[in-house]
């Protein structure tokens, strides 16, 4: 034989079938439990991957990947803050803002975020451009007195594009009648929708000059950077502040959303842990299985016991079965839950157009459609938990039927 003796008998075990149909039966069965579980917990993790990343990438498309700020109202020689900034060779783009709260006034009354950017340098931070309803973000011209609205915003006001919105920010402007908070009237140029509430209810966006005018600034409060690694945010936030010095301050996408995303990633290592004990499950199948197939080849151990076969190899025997079948069904799992997660938005999209249903609707969730990104990193994680119960799951079985004796099996045979 050119195998080593504890495989070839223990595939041959695995292939008969004459004997115990039952054993097969098992046999199967666990092999069908461990692809399941497999099979839930890639696609689990594949949804909830793809609901962190339209989170980050919506957030992202509104926010900037950092922001260097001054530590008064306003920065001080915010030129070479800027040039300082776009040298860095990880930053792909720099664009300044002026960034206030105000009231806006029009059929309805609503607190808003106010952000004076450069229209042209915007595009380069964020993607809001990319996400307008009605409109464009050209019309934000110095001196214009143009406004964009988030689209909730805008519902909220009860205005459209052409209506005119107040603006009152809280500035009080001494009067005979006292103080009186500074106000202007806007015309409203777009309407932007992200799909994240936070922004499309609260956010409005208006010519950076304008800005400066309205809160008696003499120039920005901040600038935004685009990064070439979002992920590499805090290493370059350290190596801006190093060499901008005391006077600014730099702040990442990561502090400003940390609570956020540090609950999705305990979401997701929760979830990986809850469906793993479905895997725990499905192996006990295969623990009730060898245990079985022990009690039926009592008679067969002992005849090789007596031919010399060792007990570490009576257990190589009973292994090899336990982790063939662990290895097939995550063969399955993995094959068929990777299909799954890539064409499960086009599935639940059928569903959806089959049978009349929504499971996400527009009107409650700002994510219409669920999502999945397969990660292979995940897939490899899963794989190896499997194997490893697996392969626990033949330890005491195998030790088991290494400790037969061979007298007392063969005394009825």
């Amino acid at each position: 034989m050119f195998r080593p003796l504890e495989l070839f008998i223990g595939l041959r075990y695995t292939r008969a079938k004459r004997r115990n149909q039952f054993i097969s039966f098992i046999s199967t069965v666990s092999i069908v439990c461990i692809a399941i579980s497999v099979i839930a917990l890639i696609t689990v993790m594949s949804v909830m991957n793809g609901f962190d990343y339209q989170m980050r990438a919506r957030i992202l498309g509104a926010i900037s990947h950092a922001t260097v700020s001054g530590v008064n109202q306003s920065m001080e020689d915010w030129p070479r803050a800027l040039k300082v900034a776009s040298a860095n060779p990880h930053v792909l783009g720099a664009a300044p803002y002026v960034e206030s709260e105000a009231m806006l006034l029009a059929r309805r009354s609503s607190g808003a975020l106010v952000r004076g950017i450069e229209p042209s340098l915007e595009p380069k931070v964020v993607d809001i451009d990319k996400h307008m309803v009605e409109g464009s973000l050209d019309a934000l011209k110095p001196g214009s007195w143009n406004i964009v609205l988030g689209k909730e915003l805008a519902m909220t006001l009860g205005v459209s594009v052409g209506d005119r919105v107040t603006m009152a920010v809280p500035e009080l402007r001494a009067t005979p009648m006292g103080g009186v908070p500074r106000m202007r009237g806007f015309h409203v140029a777009g309407v932007f929708e992200l799909g994240m509430e936070q922004f499309d209810s609260g956010l409005a966006l208006v010519n950076m000059s304008d800005a400066e005018k309205l809160n008696s600034l003499t120039g920005p409060t901040g600038i935004r950077l685009r990064l070439d690694n979002l992920f590499n945010a805090r290493p370059v936030a350290r190596e801006l502040a190093d060499q901008l010095g005391q006077v600014y301050r730099v702040q990442t996408w990561m502090d400003t959303n940390a609570n956020l995303f540090a609950a999705l990633s305990m979401e997701k290592m929760v979830m990986f842990v809850i469906l793993s004990l479905i895997i725990l499950v499905a192996v006990i199948n295969l623990i009730s299985m060898l245990m079985m197939l022990v009690t039926d080849k009592q008679a067969d151990i002992a005849i090789l016991r007596t031919l010399g076969a060792t007990p570490r190899s009576i257990m190589g025997m009973f292994m090899v079965q336990g982790v063939l079948v662990g290895f097939v069904g995550i063969g399955f799992g993995v094959g068929l839950g990777s299909l799954l997660s890539w064409k499960l938005p086009g599935i639940i999209k059928w569903i959806e157009h089959t049978f009349h249903v929504t499971f996400l609707s527009p009107d409650v969730y700002y994510i219409s459609e669920v999502p999945s990104r397969l990660d292979w990193h995940d897939v490899g994680w899963v794989a190896l938990l499997t194997f490893t119960f697996s392969l626990l799951a033949t330890l005491y079985p195998a030790w088991r039927a290494s400790r037969t004796q061979p007298a007392q099996a063969l005394r009825y045979e």
